[in-house]
């Protein structure tokens, strides 16, 4: 059976060094788990209860995390992730639950079950709002499932942060424990009993350490909703940030404490608006089937009738106002003649259509005693003769026609 202490140092952790000492320590002083168990009687599994205060499960996440309780964690005031994933599915299936704080002071623990806690608290985060409420320390692995909560609110004095992964080694020479001991691998696998004592060895184990790390940076990121690069420096590149500091970075979201955030968990639901799947239509039709359909009448909103685009109906006035007032002077400059400049440029001056142009210019002529038929011929290009009869007033509409006509083939 294996000592404490080498179960302990064997393994990769997520804990301040300080904290991860006195567990090394006290483990060194255990001994034999076994043993120590069968001297001190056999106990259950260390389980954790869920306090609920006006609808607000609590559930402590205190001292270093291990993976599965037992008498380990007992001893060392530790919790694991196997009760803390128990105590989390339990506010969750429980109705009378309808907000989770995770009350956290820990220091961090042992990797293996941090991942699987932090995403079935991500993942139930979409269920229940779950806020990570760190009062003491949140370091390492107490952090990544701090990380994983809807908010993290923390107090002033608090620690957040030493995102990353250590492995503690020990190398003891024979002449210590007056033991020869021999390790025999395979040739196809010289990497499974790396030489620690080397600097090929210590280096073949920090890529494993660096791999982890990833995953860890990689996990805060979408969890926080942040870009991995930016994470090391949120964190201080392994370091701690207290409080108010540890919000200015990114790493929680505000100031609190705990009791305050109990009391604004606690609010009766009568007092929070009452959140609807709204249905919109634009018809009376597409009403009538909503209704038909079972949906609340609360729940339907009228679509808003489209706005005209009054700058685009402007634009395109004034565009057709242009484009008329070209094809105007254009017909208007196109019936001049020597003789009538003055009339063409008053015409144009005064906005006169082409067809009153045409007229003016017929009466001008008439004043300066051009004959109808002159006129006329004029216009066409073409010899006429007058006719005879009293239609004056037909022919005068003929010529202005003419002179209108023989604009436009100019």
């Amino acid at each position: 059976m294996p000592r404490a202490f080498e179960l302990a140092a064997s393994q990769p952790w997520l804990m301040l060094p300080g904290a991860l000492d006195n567990l090394l320590t006290i483990a060194d002083r255990m001994g034999d788990p076994a043993a120590l168990e069968t001297r001190t009687g056999m106990r259950l599994d260390n389980s954790r209860s869920v306090s609920v205060r006006n609808g607000v499960a609590i559930i402590p996440v205190v001292g270093p995390v291990f993976r599965y309780a037992n008498l380990f964690t007992e001893i060392s005031g530790a919790t694991s992730t196997q009760v803390l994933a128990t105590d989390l599915q339990a506010a969750l299936d429980d109705p009378k639950v309808n907000a989770i704080i995770l009350n956290i002071d820990s220091p961090g623990g042992v990797a293996a079950g941090i991942n699987e806690l932090a995403d079935h608290i991500h993942a139930a985060r979409d269920r229940k709002r779950i806020v990570a409420y760190i009062g003491g320390t949140g370091a390492s692995a107490a952090y990544w499932i701090a990380s994983a909560a809807s908010e993290i609110v923390i107090d002033e004095t608090a620690l957040a942060g030493s995102i990353g992964v250590v492995v503690e080694a020990v190398v003891e020479g024979e002449a210590s424990s007056g033991r020869k001991r021999y390790q025999i691998v395979s040739r196809n696998a010289p990497n499974k009993r790396v030489d620690l004592a080397t600097e090929e060895g210590r280096a073949k184990v920090g890529e494993t350490v660096d791999a982890m790390g990833d995953v860890f940076v990689a996990k805060v990121a979408r969890n926080l909703g942040v870009d991995p690069e930016r994470v090391p420096e949120m964190g201080d590149f392994g370091g701690l940030r207290v409080g108010a500091a540890a919000v200015e970075s990114g790493l929680a979201h505000r100031l609190g404490s705990l009791e305050t955030l109990i009391t604004e968990l606690a609010k009766p639901a009568a007092t929070q608006p009452r959140k609807f799947n709204m249905t919109t239509v634009s018809s009376t039709a597409e009403l009538r089937e909503a209704l038909a359909a079972g949906a609340d009448p609360q729940s339907i909103q009228i679509a808003q009738a489209s706005q005209p685009d009054l700058e685009s109906i402007r634009t395109q006035s004034r565009e057709e106002g242009a484009t008329a007032e070209r094809q105007r002077i254009t017909g208007i400059n196109a019936m001049a003649s020597k003789g009538f400049e003055t009339e063409i440029a008053a015409a144009i001056d005064a906005g006169t259509s082409v067809e009153a142009t045409a007229l003016q210019l017929f009466k001008a002529a008439q004043d300066r005693g051009i004959s109808l038929s002159a006129i006329k011929s004029d216009a066409t290009g073409a010899s006429t003769s007058t006719p005879s009869g009293n239609n004056d007033q037909g022919e005068r509409k003929a010529v202005v026609n003419a002179i209108v006509e023989g604009a436009s083939r100019r």
